[in-house]
């Protein structure tokens, strides 16, 4: 962002596309945080990055810190709109972009959409097996109807993505509390946090 545009308010999408091209220029070395030596601050992260892949990261997470700053300071909301269709059932809702904060009331309107996005989950899996994702996604347990309805009592938001083919279906349901741009790291855990919901076809095991 520019001195010359200061005067401009950028718009959810126009920040979406300055943090993607953001985004690549650290990718390809352009940006580099030079005084980062020791590692990201982040164990899983480090033991996969060299220094230099170290300094593009950390360059990238100040990028977005000050973008985020950004929306707080303007207002400009971090939600974006998807839209699922299954079996000829659509539903569109309102989600927290993945690089962008969400702000209070962002995180209002998505708790505002939260019944609808329930109310969809149920109707289509009601003859489905559900599935808790566990061990930071690496394992499923079964899970029972009234399990889910305790965990989606404390919920705050939620979204949903599916995956189908001609003879396979799974549907994730991801519920969420906290700051979405935080919820799918353990290390914001308790504050931010989501559990991940897989329902399949009789038979079938979660693969997503």
């Amino acid at each position: 962002m520019d001195d010359a545009s200061m005067d401009k308010v950028y718009s959810t999408q126009d920040l979406i596309e300055i943090l993607q091209s953001e985004r690549q220029a650290c990718l390809r070395g352009e940006r580099l945080h030079l005084s980062e030596k020791a590692g990201s601050g982040h164990p899983v992260i480090d033991q996969f990055l060299k220094t230099e892949g170290i300094q593009k990261y950390t360059a990238y997470q100040g990028f977005k810190s000050a973008v985020h700053h950004y929306q707080r300071e303007h207002g400009v909301s971090g939600l974006v709109w998807q839209q699922v269709d299954i079996d000829g059932q659509s539903l569109e809702f309102p989600a927290a972009h993945h690089h962008l904060l969400a702000l209070p009331q962002d995180v209002q309107q998505m708790r505002e959409a939260l019944p609808n996005i329930l109310g969809y989950w149920e109707c289509l899996t009601a003859a489905m097996d559900l599935y808790l994702a566990v061990n930071r996604g690496k394992d499923f347990v079964p899970i029972a109807g009234e399990e889910l309805e305790a965990i989606a009592h404390r919920t705050d938001w939620a979204t949903i993505r599916a995956w189908q083919r001609q003879d396979f279906l799974e549907i994730l349901l991801q519920l969420g509390w906290g700051q979405p741009a935080d919820a799918a790291h353990w290390r914001s855990w308790p504050t931010s946090g989501s559990e991940y919901i897989h329902a399949v076809r009789p038979g079938c095991q979660p693969i997503c």
